[in-house]
């Protein structure tokens, strides 16, 4: 079992810190909108089942059965057992859905679709904030043009020439309080 590809997958996935394992940090990623899959061992009990399905609908992640017990899906991890974990990455879970998509098309098909699309959108996001980040460190920026220039108002005349600010007369003396 531990050649299987999914489970090697997990397991890079581990490694590369893009993994949250067990209940309370699935539950945590998903409320943060960090989770991108959520991953169910076939033999969890029904009262992990219910929060796996709350979790997904709390941060609107997909959450999917495994064909893997916990015992498998525990040793490739590093522990004893693990009934529930998340994928935070979307390359990761894209990959991960259509590893096991391969072993049943029929269950795993429409997710292994629906993933690899968010997949792609998130590495186009991902590519044009590079090319922008690089702009920026090569001073690139959009064309200057000069702002429209907009006829000013002609200057305001008074009626009367010797009336100052405020439209108070101006009298030539000077008068000390």
């Amino acid at each position: 079992m531990p050649s299987d590809p999914v489970l090697h997958l997990l397991g890079l996935a581990r490694k590369a810190g893009r993994l949250e394992i067990g209940e309370e940090p699935v539950g945590a990623a998903c409320r943060a909108r960090q989770a991108r899959l959520v991953l169910l061992a076939a033999d969890a009990a029904p009262n992990t089942r219910r929060r796996a399905a709350h979790f997904g609908e709390a941060g609107n992640v997909l959450w999917l059965e495994t064909p893997f017990d916990k015992a498998a899906l525990g040793s490739v991890l590093g522990r004893s057992s693990c009934a529930m974990l998340a994928l935070t990455d979307a390359g990761f879970a894209a990959s991960a859905v259509e590893k096991l998509a391969a072993r049943d098309p029929d269950k795993y098909g429409p997710a292994a679709r629906r993933l690899r699309e968010k997949a792609d959108r998130v590495i186009q996001r991902q590519k044009e904030r590079r090319q922008h980040e690089k702009n920026l460190r090569q001073g690139k920026r959009k064309p200057w043009a000069p702002p429209p220039r907009e006829e000013a108002p002609p200057p305001r005349r008074d009626k009367n020439p010797k009336s100052g600010p405020g439209g108070r007369r101006l009298t030539g003396k000077l008068r000390h309080s």
